[in-house]
């Protein structure tokens, strides 16, 4: 499987609360050095459950993304890490126990003029099952590479709106598209509106209250059990994108990707960092 995105080093500040936004003191509970960025959670996911992935992403070379590297360094992940001239991608992310989060973008990185990994990527996705292509401005052109190689196309907009141009090439490209419900209201409509418009399958992800899942033929909400003594919600929505991705090519149908999504962003929600150990 290949999966083209976004790697990062963060620091993540646990909160009791969010700060109000006024002039304040916060006390953090607790802080941590880790990896983050949703391809690398993906990745690791999807290797935590034993699939060979090819992870495409920008690194500096610099230490941060050195700790990067090796906390990718898993096996089942094959690495083509093009060289960011400006550095590795950095974020501060507050966070509060039930999973709200603030992400402060440090450093954001930009692609090479050249990547000497071109051949390897073109070679990995045409040998990928499924290409998933994750929002960054350098990832665009694989959506068309990948459309016209014949493979899957799997995007997740995390909080889309509905409206913000950024996405849009992803949301039209997507054979199988993810989102939360954090950015609209209700996201049945424009579930709705791409399945006709030819979305394969359009999953919300609704955090403690499930997912919902729209096709041609069905519209199917699938609940989540009470997750106990919760750890990290950093990685929890890769973690079900990967639980439903393997479940699919596993053969299961549409409920029991769902529930398998549930199941891996469970075991994530209860480990710490990105992905279960």
């Amino acid at each position: 499987m290949l999966v083209a995105g976004p790697v990062s080093w963060n620091r993540i500040v646990h909160l009791e609360d969010l700060p109000a936004p006024r002039p304040h003191t916060v006390f953090a509970r607790d802080h941590v050095d880790t990896v983050g960025g949703t391809s690398a959670g993906k990745a690791l996911n999807l290797a935590a459950a034993g699939a060979e992935v090819v992870l495409a992403t920008l690194l500096g070379g610099d230490r941060e993304g050195d700790l990067a590297r090796t906390a990718l360094a898993r096996d089942g992940i094959t690495l083509l890490a093009g060289s960011s001239p400006v550095g590795t991608e950095q974020h501060l992310n507050l966070m509060d126990d039930r999973g709200g989060r603030v992400s402060i973008y440090l450093r954001l990185p930009e692609p090479p003029s050249s990547n000497p990994h071109d051949r390897e990527l073109t070679e990995a996705l045409a040998g990928a099952d499924v290409a998933v292509v994750d929002l960054a401005d350098w990832t665009r052109p694989l959506l068309p590479q990948a459309r016209a190689a014949g493979k899957p196309v799997w995007c997740d907009v995390h909080d889309y709106d509905g409206t913000a141009r950024f996405h849009r090439d992803w949301v039209e490209a997507a054979d199988v598209l993810f989102l939360n419900d954090d950015g609209m209201e209700d996201p049945l409509p424009f579930m709705r509106s791409r399945v006709a418009a030819g979305t394969t399958v359009v999953v919300c992800t609704r955090g403690a209250r499930g997912a919902t899942a729209v096709t041609a033929t069905a519209e199917l909400h699938v609940p989540v059990a009470p997750v106990h003594d919760v750890v990290d919600t950093n990685g929890a929505g890769d973690a079900f994108v990967s639980g439903f991705l393997l479940a699919t090519y596993a053969g299961h149908g549409l409920a029991g990707a769902m529930e398998a999504g549930h199941r891996q962003a469970a075991e994530c929600l209860c480990s710490p960092g990105l992905a279960p150990a």
